[in-house]
Protein backbone atom coordinates (compact mmCIF):
# COMPACT_ATOMS: atom_id res chain seq x y z
CA UNK A 1 0.00 0.00 0.00
CA UNK A 2 2.77 2.56 0.91
CA UNK A 3 5.68 1.35 -1.38
CA UNK A 4 5.24 3.64 -3.94
CA UNK A 5 4.85 6.61 -1.70
CA UNK A 6 8.34 5.70 -0.49
CA UNK A 7 9.92 5.22 -3.58
CA UNK A 8 10.17 1.46 -2.51
CA UNK A 9 9.65 -1.79 -5.35
CA UNK A 10 8.50 -4.16 -2.93
CA UNK A 11 7.08 -4.43 0.75
CA UNK A 12 10.59 -3.71 2.95
CA UNK A 13 9.92 -5.25 6.17
CA UNK A 14 8.16 -8.65 5.58
CA UNK A 15 8.25 -11.18 8.04
CA UNK A 16 8.76 -14.12 5.56
CA UNK A 17 11.95 -15.52 6.39
CA UNK A 18 13.70 -14.13 2.58
CA UNK A 19 17.42 -14.69 2.29
CA UNK A 20 17.48 -11.95 0.43
CA UNK A 21 16.72 -9.52 3.27
CA UNK A 22 19.11 -11.36 5.67
CA UNK A 23 21.54 -8.60 7.35
CA UNK A 24 24.65 -10.12 8.51
CA UNK A 25 25.41 -8.65 10.92
CA UNK A 26 28.53 -9.94 13.10
CA UNK A 27 26.47 -11.70 15.43
CA UNK A 28 24.57 -13.17 11.90
CA UNK A 29 27.84 -14.24 10.58
CA UNK A 30 28.70 -15.64 13.10
CA UNK A 31 25.83 -17.97 13.13
CA UNK A 32 25.79 -18.85 9.31
CA UNK A 33 29.60 -19.52 9.83
CA UNK A 34 29.21 -22.21 12.66
CA UNK A 35 27.08 -23.68 10.47
CA UNK A 36 28.67 -24.29 7.53
CA UNK A 37 31.24 -25.50 10.08
CA UNK A 38 29.56 -27.86 11.01
CA UNK A 39 28.60 -29.65 8.14
CA UNK A 40 31.96 -29.33 7.23
CA UNK A 41 33.35 -30.73 10.04
CA UNK A 42 32.76 -34.66 10.14
CA UNK A 43 29.21 -35.55 11.93
CA UNK A 44 27.89 -34.71 15.46
CA UNK A 45 24.72 -32.03 16.34
CA UNK A 46 25.35 -28.24 15.48
CA UNK A 47 22.86 -25.99 17.55
CA UNK A 48 21.58 -22.82 16.79
CA UNK A 49 19.63 -20.94 19.17
CA UNK A 50 18.11 -17.57 19.74
CA UNK A 51 14.92 -15.47 20.78
CA UNK A 52 12.20 -15.90 18.71
CA UNK A 53 12.12 -13.53 16.04
CA UNK A 54 15.94 -13.16 16.01
CA UNK A 55 16.69 -14.60 12.64
CA UNK A 56 17.08 -18.19 13.39
CA UNK A 57 14.93 -19.60 10.21
CA UNK A 58 15.95 -16.77 7.76
CA UNK A 59 20.10 -17.73 8.64
CA UNK A 60 18.96 -21.37 7.94
CA UNK A 61 17.39 -20.40 4.90
CA UNK A 62 20.61 -19.17 3.99
CA UNK A 63 22.35 -21.70 5.07
CA UNK A 64 20.78 -24.05 2.51
CA UNK A 65 22.04 -21.71 -0.15
CA UNK A 66 25.47 -22.36 0.22
CA UNK A 67 25.63 -26.14 1.27
CA UNK A 68 27.50 -28.57 -1.18
CA UNK A 69 25.80 -30.13 -4.32
CA UNK A 70 25.75 -33.71 -3.11
CA UNK A 71 24.29 -32.56 0.50
CA UNK A 72 20.69 -34.61 0.57
CA UNK A 73 18.50 -32.51 3.32
CA UNK A 74 15.86 -33.37 5.33
CA UNK A 75 13.97 -30.55 6.97
CA UNK A 76 11.24 -30.75 10.21
CA UNK A 77 9.43 -27.99 10.84
CA UNK A 78 7.22 -29.61 13.64
CA UNK A 79 9.18 -31.34 16.18
CA UNK A 80 5.85 -32.09 18.45
CA UNK A 81 6.12 -36.28 17.28
CA UNK A 82 6.70 -39.34 18.66
CA UNK A 83 9.71 -41.04 18.11
CA UNK A 84 8.13 -43.51 15.73
CA UNK A 85 6.33 -40.31 13.67
CA UNK A 86 9.72 -38.51 14.56
CA UNK A 87 11.30 -41.80 12.33
CA UNK A 88 8.34 -41.90 9.50
CA UNK A 89 9.28 -38.14 8.25
CA UNK A 90 12.95 -38.52 8.21
CA UNK A 91 12.26 -41.45 6.31
CA UNK A 92 9.37 -39.82 3.69
CA UNK A 93 12.01 -36.20 3.81
CA UNK A 94 14.84 -38.57 2.55
CA UNK A 95 12.11 -40.87 0.43
CA UNK A 96 13.53 -43.83 2.00
CA UNK A 97 10.51 -45.80 1.10
CA UNK A 98 9.44 -48.22 4.45
CA UNK A 99 7.90 -51.84 4.19
CA UNK A 100 5.33 -53.05 6.69
CA UNK A 101 3.57 -56.00 7.26
CA UNK A 102 0.65 -57.18 9.08
CA UNK A 103 -2.45 -55.84 10.61
CA UNK A 104 -0.31 -54.19 13.72
CA UNK A 105 1.20 -50.71 12.93
CA UNK A 106 4.71 -50.23 11.90
CA UNK A 107 7.76 -50.68 15.19
CA UNK A 108 9.98 -48.26 15.21
CA UNK A 109 12.68 -50.70 13.71
CA UNK A 110 10.66 -50.81 10.41
CA UNK A 111 11.83 -47.57 10.16
CA UNK A 112 15.55 -47.55 11.20
CA UNK A 113 16.06 -50.83 9.51
CA UNK A 114 15.68 -49.23 5.50
CA UNK A 115 16.77 -46.00 7.36
CA UNK A 116 20.49 -47.32 8.07
CA UNK A 117 20.54 -48.78 4.81
CA UNK A 118 20.03 -45.72 3.12
CA UNK A 119 22.34 -43.87 4.51
CA UNK A 120 25.34 -46.34 4.08
CA UNK A 121 24.14 -46.41 0.59
CA UNK A 122 24.54 -42.77 0.06
CA UNK A 123 27.68 -42.67 2.06
CA UNK A 124 29.04 -45.43 -0.52
CA UNK A 125 27.59 -42.93 -3.19
CA UNK A 126 29.52 -39.67 -2.07
CA UNK A 127 26.57 -38.22 -0.98
CA UNK A 128 26.23 -36.33 2.58
CA UNK A 129 22.83 -36.10 4.77
CA UNK A 130 21.74 -33.50 7.06
CA UNK A 131 18.48 -33.55 9.31
CA UNK A 132 17.55 -30.02 9.93
CA UNK A 133 15.02 -29.56 13.23
CA UNK A 134 13.30 -26.13 13.58
CA UNK A 135 12.05 -25.37 16.78
CA UNK A 136 13.72 -28.66 18.54
CA UNK A 137 13.22 -26.82 21.51
CA UNK A 138 9.83 -28.41 21.07
CA UNK A 139 11.29 -31.90 21.54
CA UNK A 140 11.24 -34.53 24.15
CA UNK A 141 14.24 -35.23 26.06
CA UNK A 142 13.02 -39.20 24.91
CA UNK A 143 13.02 -37.89 21.19
CA UNK A 144 16.43 -36.21 21.63
CA UNK A 145 18.16 -39.69 23.16
CA UNK A 146 16.86 -41.38 19.59
CA UNK A 147 18.24 -38.67 17.68
CA UNK A 148 21.58 -39.49 19.17
CA UNK A 149 21.14 -42.81 18.41
CA UNK A 150 20.95 -42.05 14.54
CA UNK A 151 24.52 -40.36 14.57
CA UNK A 152 25.67 -44.10 16.02
CA UNK A 153 25.74 -44.95 12.49
CA UNK A 154 29.54 -43.84 11.66
CA UNK A 155 32.91 -44.62 9.40
CA UNK A 156 36.24 -44.00 10.71
CA UNK A 157 36.07 -40.34 9.59
CA UNK A 158 32.61 -38.88 10.02
CA UNK A 159 29.00 -40.21 11.10
CA UNK A 160 26.78 -40.69 7.89
CA UNK A 161 24.14 -38.31 9.45
CA UNK A 162 24.54 -34.69 10.72
CA UNK A 163 21.64 -32.99 12.73
CA UNK A 164 21.69 -29.45 13.04
CA UNK A 165 18.92 -28.00 15.85
CA UNK A 166 17.37 -24.98 15.75
CA UNK A 167 15.56 -23.17 18.56
CA UNK A 168 14.60 -20.99 20.85
CA UNK A 169 16.84 -20.28 24.37
CA UNK A 170 15.02 -23.92 25.65
CA UNK A 171 16.87 -25.57 23.84
CA UNK A 172 20.51 -24.71 25.35
CA UNK A 173 18.73 -25.39 29.26
CA UNK A 174 17.45 -28.68 27.85
CA UNK A 175 20.89 -29.38 26.26
CA UNK A 176 22.39 -28.81 29.79
CA UNK A 177 20.67 -31.69 31.28
CA UNK A 178 22.56 -34.57 33.37
CA UNK A 179 20.47 -37.10 30.99
CA UNK A 180 21.24 -35.28 28.00
CA UNK A 181 25.45 -35.14 28.12
CA UNK A 182 25.70 -37.83 25.69
CA UNK A 183 24.10 -35.71 23.52
CA UNK A 184 25.60 -32.24 24.37
CA UNK A 185 29.04 -34.00 23.65
CA UNK A 186 28.16 -34.96 20.41
CA UNK A 187 27.56 -31.06 19.58
CA UNK A 188 30.72 -29.40 17.29
CA UNK A 189 29.30 -26.29 16.82
CA UNK A 190 26.86 -24.04 18.76
CA UNK A 191 26.06 -20.52 19.08
CA UNK A 192 23.21 -18.32 20.27
CA UNK A 193 21.52 -15.57 18.43
CA UNK A 194 20.98 -12.50 20.52
CA UNK A 195 19.19 -9.32 19.61
CA UNK A 196 20.48 -6.30 17.53
CA UNK A 197 22.04 -3.34 19.28
CA UNK A 198 20.70 0.37 18.33
CA UNK A 199 23.81 1.16 16.01
CA UNK A 200 23.06 -2.60 14.30
CA UNK A 201 19.12 -1.62 14.11
CA UNK A 202 20.02 1.53 12.33
CA UNK A 203 21.74 -0.44 9.91
CA UNK A 204 19.40 -3.43 9.82
CA UNK A 205 16.33 -0.93 8.99
CA UNK A 206 18.59 0.78 6.16
CA UNK A 207 20.02 -2.67 4.84
CA UNK A 208 15.95 -4.04 4.26
CA UNK A 209 15.28 0.08 2.64
CA UNK A 210 17.66 -0.31 0.42
CA UNK A 211 17.17 -3.93 -0.74
CA UNK A 212 13.73 -2.85 -1.40
CA UNK A 213 14.78 -0.57 -3.70
CA UNK A 214 15.10 3.30 -1.78
CA UNK A 215 17.31 5.36 -3.25
CA UNK A 216 16.40 8.80 -1.21
CA UNK A 217 16.84 9.51 2.74
CA UNK A 218 15.30 7.23 4.78
CA UNK A 219 11.76 8.03 6.43
CA UNK A 220 13.31 6.47 9.48
CA UNK A 221 15.30 9.52 11.56
CA UNK A 222 17.99 8.66 14.10
CA UNK A 223 15.77 9.60 16.98
CA UNK A 224 13.23 7.37 15.83
CA UNK A 225 15.39 4.53 15.34
CA UNK A 226 16.68 4.90 19.16
CA UNK A 227 12.50 4.88 19.64
CA UNK A 228 12.37 1.50 17.58
CA UNK A 229 14.99 -0.13 18.94
CA UNK A 230 13.60 0.65 22.46
CA UNK A 231 10.34 -0.66 21.84
CA UNK A 232 11.47 -3.82 19.74
CA UNK A 233 14.91 -4.67 22.08
CA UNK A 234 16.25 -5.35 19.01
CA UNK A 235 14.63 -8.54 18.04
CA UNK A 236 14.80 -8.48 13.84
CA UNK A 237 10.73 -9.89 13.79
CA UNK A 238 9.56 -7.03 15.87
CA UNK A 239 11.24 -4.63 13.88
CA UNK A 240 9.66 -5.53 11.06
CA UNK A 241 6.16 -5.32 12.73
CA UNK A 242 6.92 -1.90 13.75
CA UNK A 243 8.60 -0.34 10.77
CA UNK A 244 5.68 -1.84 8.63
CA UNK A 245 2.98 -0.20 10.77
CA UNK A 246 4.72 2.89 11.27
CA UNK A 247 5.41 3.06 7.47
CA UNK A 248 1.78 2.74 7.12
CA UNK A 249 1.07 5.08 9.79
CA UNK A 250 2.90 7.76 8.21
CA UNK A 251 1.12 7.15 4.34
CA UNK A 252 -2.37 7.23 6.19
CA UNK A 253 -1.07 10.89 7.15
CA UNK A 254 0.61 11.69 3.77
CA UNK A 255 3.79 12.49 5.65
CA UNK A 256 7.07 10.72 4.05
CA UNK A 257 9.20 11.10 7.73
CA UNK A 258 8.01 9.03 10.40
CA UNK A 259 8.50 10.48 13.91
CA UNK A 260 8.10 9.24 17.32
CA UNK A 261 4.20 9.71 17.73
CA UNK A 262 3.73 7.68 14.84
CA UNK A 263 6.12 4.56 16.36
CA UNK A 264 4.15 4.61 19.52
CA UNK A 265 1.09 4.35 17.81
CA UNK A 266 2.20 1.38 15.38
CA UNK A 267 3.90 -0.08 18.76
CA UNK A 268 0.14 0.10 20.35
CA UNK A 269 -1.40 -2.00 17.47
CA UNK A 270 1.19 -4.83 16.67
CA UNK A 271 2.65 -5.03 20.17
CA UNK A 272 -0.61 -4.75 22.46
CA UNK A 273 1.30 -3.44 25.48
CA UNK A 274 1.94 -0.07 26.12
CA UNK A 275 4.60 2.03 23.98
CA UNK A 276 5.71 4.53 26.60
CA UNK A 277 8.72 3.25 28.21
CA UNK A 278 10.11 -0.26 26.72
CA UNK A 279 10.74 -2.67 29.63
CA UNK A 280 15.00 -3.50 30.32
CA UNK A 281 13.96 -7.08 31.42
CA UNK A 282 15.04 -9.67 28.56
CA UNK A 283 11.48 -11.09 29.63
CA UNK A 284 9.64 -8.37 28.18
CA UNK A 285 10.66 -9.42 24.25
CA UNK A 286 7.89 -12.08 24.82
CA UNK A 287 5.17 -10.11 27.56
CA UNK A 288 3.40 -8.95 24.16
CA UNK A 289 2.20 -13.49 23.43
CA UNK A 290 0.88 -13.58 26.87
CA UNK A 291 -1.38 -10.55 26.45
CA UNK A 292 -5.03 -11.09 25.65
CA UNK A 293 -5.58 -13.08 22.50
CA UNK A 294 -9.25 -11.48 21.37
CA UNK A 295 -11.78 -8.98 22.81
CA UNK A 296 -15.55 -9.24 21.20
CA UNK A 297 -18.13 -6.43 21.37
CA UNK A 298 -21.53 -6.40 21.04
CA UNK A 299 -23.71 -3.37 19.69
CA UNK A 300 -25.70 -1.12 21.76
CA UNK A 301 -29.75 -1.70 21.75
CA UNK A 302 -32.56 0.54 22.39
CA UNK A 303 -29.90 3.58 22.14
CA UNK A 304 -29.39 3.39 26.38
CA UNK A 305 -27.98 0.01 26.93
CA UNK A 306 -24.68 -1.28 25.96
CA UNK A 307 -24.41 -4.72 26.59
CA UNK A 308 -21.49 -6.02 26.08
CA UNK A 309 -19.30 -9.68 26.02
CA UNK A 310 -15.68 -9.79 26.57
CA UNK A 311 -13.88 -13.28 26.64
CA UNK A 312 -10.47 -12.42 27.75
CA UNK A 313 -7.92 -15.41 28.01
CA UNK A 314 -5.38 -13.70 30.06
CA UNK A 315 -2.64 -15.52 31.97
CA UNK A 316 -4.08 -14.47 35.19
CA UNK A 317 -1.02 -15.69 37.90
CA UNK A 318 1.68 -15.75 36.01
CA UNK A 319 3.38 -13.38 37.81
CA UNK A 320 6.65 -11.83 36.77
CA UNK A 321 8.33 -15.13 34.82
CA UNK A 322 5.93 -18.04 34.86
CA UNK A 323 7.34 -19.92 32.13
CA UNK A 324 6.99 -22.89 29.86
CA UNK A 325 8.60 -26.10 30.90
CA UNK A 326 11.18 -27.41 28.70
CA UNK A 327 12.33 -30.85 29.98
CA UNK A 328 12.56 -32.80 32.97
CA UNK A 329 11.23 -36.56 33.32
CA UNK A 330 8.38 -37.05 35.93
CA UNK A 331 8.48 -37.00 38.59
CA UNK A 332 11.21 -34.71 38.64
CA UNK A 333 10.79 -30.81 38.50
CA UNK A 334 10.05 -29.56 34.97
CA UNK A 335 12.12 -27.18 33.55
CA UNK A 336 10.68 -23.77 31.87
CA UNK A 337 11.19 -21.42 29.83
CA UNK A 338 9.90 -17.40 30.31
CA UNK A 339 6.02 -17.01 29.64
CA UNK A 340 3.88 -14.32 31.36
CA UNK A 341 3.26 -11.37 33.36
CA UNK A 342 0.99 -10.24 35.73
CA UNK A 343 -1.32 -8.33 34.22
CA UNK A 344 -4.98 -5.87 34.70
CA UNK A 345 -7.72 -7.89 35.99
CA UNK A 346 -9.87 -9.21 33.37
CA UNK A 347 -13.41 -8.49 33.08
CA UNK A 348 -15.08 -11.29 33.07
CA UNK A 349 -19.01 -12.37 32.76
CA UNK A 350 -20.81 -14.47 35.62
CA UNK A 351 -20.97 -18.20 35.05
CA UNK A 352 -22.73 -19.39 32.32
CA UNK A 353 -24.54 -22.49 32.98
CA UNK A 354 -23.25 -25.20 30.64
CA UNK A 355 -23.77 -28.59 29.37
CA UNK A 356 -20.95 -30.73 31.09
CA UNK A 357 -20.91 -30.67 34.46
CA UNK A 358 -17.81 -31.02 36.82
CA UNK A 359 -15.75 -33.85 37.16
CA UNK A 360 -16.44 -36.42 39.28
CA UNK A 361 -14.44 -39.28 41.57
CA UNK A 362 -16.11 -41.82 40.14
CA UNK A 363 -16.50 -41.92 36.35
CA UNK A 364 -16.46 -44.47 33.53
CA UNK A 365 -13.55 -45.92 31.45
CA UNK A 366 -12.43 -43.46 28.63
CA UNK A 367 -13.96 -43.32 25.18
CA UNK A 368 -10.73 -44.20 22.20
CA UNK A 369 -10.60 -41.10 20.06
CA UNK A 370 -11.50 -37.46 19.87
CA UNK A 371 -13.95 -35.68 21.91
CA UNK A 372 -16.83 -34.34 20.15
CA UNK A 373 -17.20 -29.75 20.40
CA UNK A 374 -20.45 -30.58 22.08
CA UNK A 375 -19.16 -32.62 24.94
CA UNK A 376 -16.24 -29.82 26.04
CA UNK A 377 -16.68 -27.14 28.38
CA UNK A 378 -17.68 -23.83 26.62
CA UNK A 379 -18.01 -21.47 30.07
CA UNK A 380 -14.34 -20.98 31.44
CA UNK A 381 -15.36 -20.95 34.82
CA UNK A 382 -17.18 -24.27 34.76
CA UNK A 383 -13.48 -25.85 33.99
CA UNK A 384 -12.09 -24.23 36.86
CA UNK A 385 -14.40 -25.41 39.13
CA UNK A 386 -13.85 -28.98 37.74
CA UNK A 387 -9.84 -28.69 37.97
CA UNK A 388 -10.38 -27.04 41.39
CA UNK A 389 -12.34 -30.21 42.37
CA UNK A 390 -8.64 -32.51 42.21
CA UNK A 391 -7.84 -29.91 44.56
CA UNK A 392 -10.53 -30.94 46.86
CA UNK A 393 -11.75 -27.42 46.62
CA UNK A 394 -15.27 -26.45 45.66
CA UNK A 395 -15.40 -23.27 44.43
CA UNK A 396 -18.22 -20.82 44.88
CA UNK A 397 -20.31 -18.24 42.77
CA UNK A 398 -18.05 -15.47 41.21
CA UNK A 399 -14.73 -15.58 39.64
CA UNK A 400 -13.20 -19.25 40.17
CA UNK A 401 -9.69 -17.37 40.39
CA UNK A 402 -10.56 -15.43 43.26
CA UNK A 403 -12.24 -17.96 45.18
CA UNK A 404 -8.80 -19.88 44.75
CA UNK A 405 -6.81 -17.29 46.43
CA UNK A 406 -9.17 -17.80 49.20
CA UNK A 407 -8.63 -20.86 49.63
CA UNK A 408 -5.02 -21.09 48.98
CA UNK A 409 -4.97 -21.69 45.15
CA UNK A 410 -3.62 -19.49 42.57
CA UNK A 411 -4.47 -19.96 38.83
CA UNK A 412 -1.82 -20.38 36.40
CA UNK A 413 -2.25 -19.89 32.60
CA UNK A 414 -0.21 -19.89 29.26
CA UNK A 415 -0.88 -19.97 25.82
CA UNK A 416 2.24 -21.72 24.50
CA UNK A 417 2.76 -25.11 26.30
CA UNK A 418 4.06 -28.03 24.24
CA UNK A 419 3.15 -31.75 24.51
CA UNK A 420 6.22 -32.53 26.39
CA UNK A 421 5.65 -29.73 28.52
CA UNK A 422 2.43 -31.39 29.87
CA UNK A 423 4.11 -34.16 31.05
CA UNK A 424 6.96 -32.33 32.82
CA UNK A 425 4.25 -30.43 34.16
CA UNK A 426 2.63 -33.48 35.71
CA UNK A 427 -0.40 -32.25 37.08
CA UNK A 428 -3.73 -31.91 36.17
CA UNK A 429 -4.60 -28.85 33.50
CA UNK A 430 -7.11 -27.54 31.29
CA UNK A 431 -6.68 -27.34 27.85
CA UNK A 432 -8.52 -25.05 25.35
CA UNK A 433 -9.52 -26.87 22.20
CA UNK A 434 -9.98 -25.91 18.34
CA UNK A 435 -11.79 -28.81 16.66
CA UNK A 436 -12.18 -28.58 12.81
CA UNK A 437 -15.39 -26.05 12.32
CA UNK A 438 -16.92 -25.89 15.50
CA UNK A 439 -16.85 -23.63 18.74
CA UNK A 440 -13.94 -23.69 21.27
CA UNK A 441 -14.37 -25.43 24.58
CA UNK A 442 -12.51 -26.85 27.36
CA UNK A 443 -11.47 -30.07 28.54
CA UNK A 444 -9.13 -31.45 31.20
CA UNK A 445 -5.80 -33.11 31.15
CA UNK A 446 -6.02 -36.12 33.69
CA UNK A 447 -3.23 -38.71 32.52
CA UNK A 448 -0.80 -38.74 29.83
CA UNK A 449 2.03 -41.59 29.20
CA UNK A 450 4.43 -41.29 25.85
CA UNK A 451 1.89 -41.89 23.67
CA UNK A 452 -1.91 -41.11 25.20
CA UNK A 453 -3.00 -38.15 26.47
CA UNK A 454 -7.06 -38.41 29.03
CA UNK A 455 -9.10 -35.67 28.48
CA UNK A 456 -12.18 -35.23 30.32
CA UNK A 457 -15.30 -32.86 30.08
CA UNK A 458 -18.27 -33.84 32.49
CA UNK A 459 -19.32 -37.68 32.30
CA UNK A 460 -17.09 -38.22 29.56
CA UNK A 461 -13.53 -39.37 28.85
CA UNK A 462 -11.60 -39.92 25.79
CA UNK A 463 -7.88 -41.40 25.15
CA UNK A 464 -5.95 -39.37 22.81
CA UNK A 465 -3.16 -40.39 20.75
CA UNK A 466 -0.44 -37.43 21.00
CA UNK A 467 0.16 -37.04 17.81
CA UNK A 468 -3.42 -36.15 17.30
CA UNK A 469 -2.91 -33.44 19.84
CA UNK A 470 -1.60 -30.89 18.26
CA UNK A 471 -4.24 -30.38 15.66
CA UNK A 472 -6.74 -29.54 18.46
CA UNK A 473 -4.73 -28.11 20.99
CA UNK A 474 -2.70 -24.47 20.60
CA UNK A 475 -0.87 -24.59 23.32
CA UNK A 476 -2.94 -22.73 25.65
CA UNK A 477 -3.16 -24.28 29.29
CA UNK A 478 -4.36 -23.74 32.35
CA UNK A 479 -3.71 -25.07 35.85
CA UNK A 480 -3.84 -24.70 39.54
CA UNK A 481 -1.18 -24.71 42.34
CA UNK A 482 -0.85 -24.50 46.35
CA UNK A 483 0.43 -21.71 47.57
CA UNK A 484 2.71 -22.11 50.60
CA UNK A 485 1.37 -21.31 54.31
CA UNK A 486 0.19 -18.15 55.16
CA UNK A 487 0.33 -16.68 51.88
CA UNK A 488 -2.57 -14.53 51.65
CA UNK A 489 -3.12 -12.98 48.33
CA UNK A 490 -1.29 -13.41 44.55
CA UNK A 491 2.46 -14.33 45.17
CA UNK A 492 4.43 -11.29 44.30
CA UNK A 493 8.29 -11.37 44.22
CA UNK A 494 8.29 -9.38 47.38
CA UNK A 495 11.00 -10.64 50.22
CA UNK A 496 9.50 -10.89 53.53
CA UNK A 497 6.25 -12.76 52.30
CA UNK A 498 5.05 -15.59 53.94
CA UNK A 499 4.90 -17.48 50.58
CA UNK A 500 9.22 -15.54 49.85
CA UNK A 501 9.67 -16.90 53.61
CA UNK A 502 8.82 -20.55 52.64
CA UNK A 503 10.56 -20.44 49.57
CA UNK A 504 13.79 -19.53 50.90
CA UNK A 505 13.63 -21.81 53.79
CA UNK A 506 13.10 -24.78 51.29
CA UNK A 507 16.15 -24.20 49.18
CA UNK A 508 18.31 -23.80 52.00
CA UNK A 509 17.36 -27.35 53.25
CA UNK A 510 17.71 -28.66 49.43
CA UNK A 511 21.33 -27.22 49.63
CA UNK A 512 21.56 -28.95 52.99
CA UNK A 513 20.45 -32.05 51.68
CA UNK A 514 22.99 -31.89 48.78
CA UNK A 515 20.14 -31.66 46.06
CA UNK A 516 20.87 -27.92 45.29
CA UNK A 517 24.70 -26.94 44.45
CA UNK A 518 25.17 -23.15 44.49
CA UNK A 519 28.19 -21.33 44.44
CA UNK A 520 26.93 -18.55 46.62
CA UNK A 521 25.08 -19.90 49.16
CA UNK A 522 22.83 -16.55 49.96
CA UNK A 523 19.03 -16.52 49.28
CA UNK A 524 19.16 -15.11 46.13
CA UNK A 525 21.96 -17.50 45.28
CA UNK A 526 20.09 -20.66 46.03
CA UNK A 527 17.16 -19.06 43.74
CA UNK A 528 19.46 -18.58 40.73
CA UNK A 529 20.78 -21.87 41.02
CA UNK A 530 17.56 -24.05 41.72
CA UNK A 531 15.98 -21.65 38.54
CA UNK A 532 19.04 -22.66 36.76
CA UNK A 533 19.49 -26.36 37.69
CA UNK A 534 15.37 -26.69 36.71
CA UNK A 535 15.35 -24.57 33.33
CA UNK A 536 13.93 -21.50 34.05
CA UNK A 537 15.56 -18.91 32.73
CA UNK A 538 17.72 -17.39 35.61
CA UNK A 539 15.98 -13.82 36.05
CA UNK A 540 15.86 -14.20 39.76
CA UNK A 541 12.45 -13.45 40.21
CA UNK A 542 9.99 -15.66 42.32
CA UNK A 543 7.94 -16.59 39.64
CA UNK A 544 5.02 -19.07 39.71
CA UNK A 545 6.77 -21.74 37.99
CA UNK A 546 9.74 -21.31 40.28
CA UNK A 547 6.96 -22.49 43.15
CA UNK A 548 5.15 -24.93 41.40
CA UNK A 549 8.20 -26.86 40.81
CA UNK A 550 9.82 -26.44 44.32
CA UNK A 551 6.00 -27.39 44.99
CA UNK A 552 6.91 -30.95 43.02
CA UNK A 553 10.67 -31.42 44.25
CA UNK A 554 9.80 -31.24 47.96
CA UNK A 555 6.56 -33.38 47.76
CA UNK A 556 4.12 -30.60 48.22
CA UNK A 557 0.48 -32.67 48.48
CA UNK A 558 -0.65 -31.34 44.98
CA UNK A 559 -2.37 -34.00 42.28
CA UNK A 560 -0.37 -35.36 39.96
CA UNK A 561 -1.13 -36.89 36.03
CA UNK A 562 -2.08 -40.79 36.59
CA UNK A 563 -1.56 -43.16 33.72
CA UNK A 564 -4.17 -43.60 30.98
CA UNK A 565 -6.51 -46.48 31.88
CA UNK A 566 -6.29 -48.83 28.96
Amino acid sequence: MYVEFFGLKQDPFSIAPDPHYLFMSERHREALAHLLYGIRGGGGFVVLSGEIGAGKTTICRCFLQQIPDNCRVAYIFNPKLTVGDLLKTICHEFHVEVRHEGPLPATIKDYLDPLNEYLLRSHAAGEHNLLIVDEAQNLTPHVLEQLRLLTNLETSERKLLQIVLIGQPELRQMLARPDLEQLAQRVIARFHLGALSEEETGQYIQHRLEVSGLRGPSPFGADVVRRIHSLSRGVPRRINLLCDRALLGAYAGGRHQVDRAIVDKAAREVFAEAAEDAPADRSGSRRSRWWPLFTLGLGAVAGALLASLLYLWWPRSAAEGGSTPAAAPPPAAPEASPATSDGPASVRQEPATDTAAPVQASLPPPEPGLPAASALWTDEETAWRSLATLWDSELGPGNACDRGLAEGLQCFTISRMTIHGLRQMNRPALLRLHLPGQPVGWALLSAMDNETATLRAGQRAWVVPLTALPDLWRGDYATLWRQPPGQRGRIVNAQGTPARDWLDERLRQLHAQGRLHASQPTAEGLLLAFQAAHGIETHGRASPMTYMMLNLVTGVDEPRLSAPQS
